[in-house]
């Protein structure tokens, strides 16, 4: 067992992948821009850190979890990233969703240091993160994977190997984009169904049997009282941000664009998302765009 890990991010994601850890017996210095988040890594039974670099001191393995690209980026490159002061033979685990040219550009860097580095996306939400049960989708070497696994399947119960460095940023990408379709057009559907007089938990079901079945109706389902321990039963808190939904169809746009892939139906989900952003804000669960497709009075 390795002698430290440091987590970088301890948002809603990185919180409870941390904690994972902490439970398995790893020490877990955790640090985030967040004061209140070190504090409840410390009473959960990891260890807190002041900054970036007192968190790495002595870490073996390093795992990020942020919300962008260039935050990524700066984390690890230049002459203040990590990758400037991080031994040769340190294991890098990168979770963040990030563009694939970016999570290139940082394992070239980190492969010039002799540092092992892996980009690994993740799926599940938060659930599954409290859980242990994420789906993790690995760009990077095989031996940089095999060192990897073991923290990966503490924190998941899935293992994906997409390929090479950025791999795993391209699967991660394709998945989000499928789920933000399948979300606005179950919406759409369930919409249609309640203006007509039909009872969305019997519709849901019927879909759910029928060809229109799909993993939106049978774990998330976007109409509240519908589907218990889902946001749009708690008022649409918790789980996926609408925020982070439209940054990563934006991911997936830039990339289409780069490799001139006609997406027409994720162009219009993410006209959509960016459309109830502007209306309800960024932090809404993502199933909340169910909102969009509601009058004044279903609202109230």
């Amino acid at each position: 067992m390795t002698s430290r890990i440091a987590f970088i991010g301890l948002g809603n994601m990185g919180a409870p992948m941390a904690r994972n850890l902490v439970a398995a017996g790893y020490d877990v210095c955790g640090y985030d821009l967040v004061t209140e988040a070190i504090i409840r890594h410390q009473k959960a039974g990891g260890f807190p850190a002041e900054s970036v670099r007192q968190a790495v001191d002595g870490a073996d393995v390093i795992i990020s979890m942020l919300p962008a690209g260039h935050q990524v980026a700066s984390l690890y490159l230049g002459d203040k990233g990590l990758l400037s002061v991080l031994p040769a033979g340190t294991l890098v685990i990168e979770c963040s969703t990030i563009e694939a040219d970016v999570a290139k550009k940082i394992a070239a860097a980190a492969t010039e240091k002799k540092i092992d580095m892996i980009d690994a996306p993740v799926s599940g939400g938060t659930a599954g993160a409290a859980a242990g049960t994420l789906t993790f989708m690995v760009g990077g070497s095989g031996e940089a994977l095999a060192r990897a696994r073991s923290y990966l399947e503490i924190m998941g119960s899935a293992v994906f190997h997409a390929g090479g460095p950025g791999a795993g940023q391209l699967a991660k990408i394709c998945n989000n984009m499928l789920l933000a379709v399948l979300m606005t057009g179950t919406s759409e559907a369930l919409k249609l169904g309640i203006d007509n007089g039909l009872d969305p938990a019997v519709l849901s079901d019927i879909m759910k049997s029928s060809s229109g079945g799909n993993w939106v109706l049978d774990k998330y389902n976007p109409v509240p009282g519908v589907m218990e321990k889902v946001p749009a039963s708690n008022n649409y808190q918790g789980g996926f941000m609408v925020g982070l939904m439209a940054k990563d169809l934006g991911l997936a746009l830039g990339t289409a664009a780069n490799s001139k892939t006609a997406v027409p139906m994720s162009a219009l989900a993410e006209n959509l998302y960016r459309l109830h952003a502007q209306s309800s804000g960024f932090k809404q669960d993502f199933s909340s765009i169910y909102q969009l497709y509601t009058n004044n009075q279903d609202q109230n």
